[in-house]
């Protein structure tokens, strides 16, 4: 298989929301284009969640442009499986030129084409979007003792249901929605202690992904303009979905201050006082999966790259979608890379 077999005026990295967002637009001026997806079937990250992941927006506010997600049978937020449904549904009805399993390795520099080395060939594009999100980089804070536990940690990857932690003392570590959520999962079945480093705070009921995404709008506007504007930050820091408002209610989303250290048996905090665990989770986030980028030598102070907009700054031929405000007013939520990925598309279609 030569490069030469392989052109393209832009190739899209990852079949996840924000490539397939990309793609829409994209096919909708007929740009000719590939979307190249590392995973064996469509659903991007969404088919790795845990089964009971609830999106923060009802169905009618979590789509993608030109097709509204279906509202789930109970009518409440949909879960994991009901957005991996919606995600292939789009890619067909849109036709979406996916190739998969393609795992990009290396994009570089080629003359006057950006190279994408995959498992699948090399495609030779004009431009390159970069929509590989985060969910392939979980990240774990380092703590003294870490390597010390004798028990089980995991990250919120790896998470998949509360059934393998019946009756055992389980510590969640994280103040954001997944902990809330998985907490609220695992204080059914096991005994339960939530640490983090400030009181976690609920959203009101009614607020939702829809107020949370014109916050991060108008918030990243501001900053455009050298003003500041209201952060999610300045409401609360976890929506109450309804398994939170559950456990909310019941007493379980106590809780404590972050422990200075593990130990073998458990975690140990600085007023000398400790609890022993069967098992820590980590719901601690993700960093960008740019690994890929790494022979164009972008990367800038915090490990993201420097951009204007999606477009990057030392390399005009790539744009990076789905990552975070960095890359677009909440653009890895669903409803924020679709918005982004129409400014994005309008950019590409006038470089080409």
């Amino acid at each position: 298989m030569t490069d030469a077999a392989h052109p393209a005026d832009v190739v899209v990295i990852g079949a996840g929301q924000a490539g397939l967002a990309a793609g829409y637009y994209l096919r909708r001026a007929s740009v000719d284009f590939v979307i190249l997806d590392a995973q064996q079937a469509s659903g991007g990250a969404w088919q790795h969640a845990w089964p009971s992941l609830r999106l923060f927006s009802p169905a009618q506010y979590s789509s993608l442009p030109g097709r509204m997600m279906p509202v789930p049978a109970d009518g409440g937020h949909p879960d994991a499986a009901h957005v991996v449904a919606y995600l292939a549904d789009y890619e067909q009805r849109y036709r979406l030129p996916v190739v998969r399993p393609a795992t990009v390795r290396a994009v570089r520099r080629a003359g006057p084409r950006l190279a994408v080395d995959s498992s699948a060939g090399t495609w030779h594009a004009r431009i390159v979007v970069s929509a590989t999100g985060t969910w392939w980089r979980p990240y774990v804070p380092h703590c003294p003792g870490i390597g010390d536990f004798r028990g089980e940690q995991l990250h919120t990857a790896g998470y998949r249901g509360s059934g393998d932690f019946r009756d055992r003392r389980v510590l969640v570590v994280g103040g954001g929605n997944s902990a809330a959520q998985i907490l609220a999962e695992l204080s059914q079945v096991a005994q339960t202690t939530w640490a983090t480093l400030r009181p976690p705070r609920l959203l009101p009921d009614e607020i939702d992904g829809r107020a949370l995404f014109d916050l991060a709008t108008r918030r990243h506007q501001a900053a455009q303009a050298g003003q500041n504007a209201e952060g999610i930050g300045d409401l609360g820091d976890i929506v109450a979905v309804a398994s939170v408002r559950e456990a909310r209610d019941r007493g379980a989303l106590k809780s404590e201050p972050m422990f200075s250290r593990i130990t073998p048996d458990g975690v140990a905090w600085a007023d000398g006082s400790t609890a022993a665990f069967d098992v820590i989770v980590w719901c601690t986030g993700f960093r960008p999966a740019l690994s890929h980028l790494a022979p164009l030598r972008l990367r800038g102070p915090g490990g993201t790259i420097p951009t204007d907009g999606t477009r990057a700054l030392a390399e005009p031929r790539l744009h990076l979608l789905g990552y975070g405000d960095w890359t677009g007013p909440a653009s890895a939520t669903l409803i924020g890379a679709g918005r982004t990925a129409r400014k994005l598309a309008a950019e590409v279609i006038a470089q080409l």
